[in-house]
């Protein structure tokens, strides 16, 4: 077993207890179109939603990517501050952790791509459902290509964009806002 760095059984986003706030070395790109609509997608493709009102903040491509990503966005979805760099890194390493440790638990049942285990077990061990964007160029904005952990509620997921070749960034799509 690995020794937990603040015990994500029960403190901040799944358990950590962070107190430094982040750091401005991560950059935040704000992506929408300049129209003003009810709602933070615009259109849709393949029967999935695309949205062009959402933000990106770039992670460190350091093998880590994915749970970094998952850290970010469990404390914007717990509304709590987002750890800075060294932090966001040891948590990231403990997330890892807890999932190999699950993944070696059941590894007589799990025969699936590399990413799919580590979504389905990061799931299990946040207990928090995540959805994966990709971009869709043809539409000129993001698509979720995967929804894991539904059954831990389908409101406010943690939001990650896979960019096709094993990189992930945090997410963050503004709630759907009702009609004006």
């Amino acid at each position: 077993m690995h020794q937990k760095i603040g015990g994500v059984a029960g403190g901040l986003c799944f358990g950590f207890s962070v107190t430094e706030l982040a750091s401005a070395e991560i950059p935040v790109i704000r992506c929408s179109d300049d129209a003003q609509s009810s709602s933070s997608f615009t259109s849709s493709t393949h029967g999935k939603k695309v949205y062009t009102d959402y933000s990106v903040t770039g992670i460190p491509g350091d093998g880590r990517c994915l749970f970094r990503s998952v850290v970010h966005g469990a404390c914007i979805r717990s509304g709590k501050p987002i750890p800075n760099e060294d932090l966001q890194r040891k948590l990231a390493d403990e997330l890892r952790a807890m999932v190999a440790d699950e993944f070696v638990k059941r590894r007589e049942e799990t025969e699936w791509s590399v990413h799919y285990t580590y979504l389905f077990f990061l799931v299990y061990v946040t207990k928090m459902p995540i959805t994966v964007y990709m971009h869709d160029e043809d539409e000129g904005g993001i698509i979720a290509i995967a929804e894991y952990g539904q059954q831990y509620g389908k409101e406010d997921p943690i939001q990650v964009l896979y960019h096709g070749y094993g990189h992930y960034d945090a997410l963050q799509i503004p709630a759907e806002r009702g009609p004006k």
